[in-house]
């Protein structure tokens, strides 16, 4: 079943009276429970695609359906909801609180999410087990490795069991056995649990362990290949 549905769609930026196109038309579907990868150089449009698909800026022309909806169907307040309950994000930086522990920082989306309070320490004590760091859910993020941080960040990209999880360069500030846990986890949360991957790269290792690879050059769809053959779960996330 399709989650995603891309079509023609564009972004150009406007600075002073000069624009400047960061996607040119492009289109894709991607279905629940897919692993893809996005790649492309320094300037190639990942980013600012990553940022259209999950709601954090608009297209300037095109169309984007998400879950079965387009995204000038959605109200701002809609938007904003969706983006908290049905997405998960994980960036390079991890954008950890430093002073806070593991349990606090993995708890952060649950503030907005209308989740009653009392459950909030069981769903993120699951989140934080799923990543493999229940022995540091008390320390300080600061205490922590780098391949730790960007597993608590995971974790909190979990804790509302979000339908696609986007992960900017999740491996950019890791050394490669980092690095390579990361990858395990993301893989494992996809194979086992059903999430939605879509992971935005530069490197070439860490985008082949993703089912296919859509490659981005200037703002455009460059080549759209499957990798890998498809995982099947029984354990979907419902």
């Amino acid at each position: 079943m399709t989650l995603i549905e891309v079509r023609e769609l564009s972004k150009t930026y406007a600075d002073d009276g000069v624009s400047t196109p960061a996607l040119r038309g492009v289109s894709f579907d991607i279905g629940r429970g897919e692993f893809v990868a996005i790649m492309g150089p320094s300037g190639s449009g990942k980013s600012t695609l990553l940022h259209l698909l999950g709601f954090l800026d608009r297209p300037t022309g095109g169309t984007y359906r998400f879950d079965g909806r387009g995204i000038d169907e959605y109200t701002d307040h809609e938007l904003a909801e969706v983006r908290n309950r049905k997405m998960g994000f994980v960036f390079q930086t991890f954008n950890l609180l430093p002073r806070t522990d593991v349990l606090e920082n993995v708890k952060l989306p649950l503030l907005y999410s209308g989740i009653p309070e009392k459950r909030w320490n069981r769903m993120a004590e699951e989140a934080i087990e799923a990543v493999g760091l229940s022995h540091r859910l008390s320390h300080e993020s600061s205490q922590l490795s780098g391949g730790e941080r960007q597993r608590v960040a995971i974790a909190r990209a979990l804790v509302l069991r979000p339908e696609i999880i986007f992960a900017d360069e999740p491996t950019g500030n890791l050394d490669s056995k980092s690095g390579k846990a990361v990858m395990a986890i993301l893989e494992d949360l996809n194979r086992t649990r059903g999430h939605t991957i879509v992971l935005i790269t530069h490197e070439t290792y860490t985008a082949e362990q993703a089912e296919r690879i859509i490659h981005l050059m200037d703002g455009e769809i460059a080549n759209d290949e499957k990798v890998k053959a498809r995982r099947t779960s029984d354990h979907f996330i419902k």
